[in-house]
């Protein structure tokens, strides 16, 4: 027997697509690492594996803030 609440709609805590927005910083930081690790091309006078480890952790934030503020509109509905 299935979990389910009324009106035969999965409990709340199943669907949250909104929390998929919490991979970015993974990805960023571990998925693209093979590709990004280079020194050669300089960026603001840095080497390119470092001004992505400063943007991924720049872009974090944002990924966190971009999910809990769907994770609202979600209970709000």
């Amino acid at each position: 027997m299935r979990n389910q609440t009324s009106g035969g709609r999965p409990p709340a805590s199943r669907k949250r697509p909104a929390l998929l927005w919490l991979l970015l910083p993974y990805v960023l930081f571990l998925g693209v690492l093979p590709l990004v690790n280079r020194l050669t091309p300089l960026v603001f006078g840095l080497p390119f594996l470092i001004f992505w480890m400063l943007l991924a952790t720049l872009l974090t934030p944002l990924a966190v803030g971009l999910a809990f503020r769907g994770d609202l509109r979600r209970r709000r509905s």
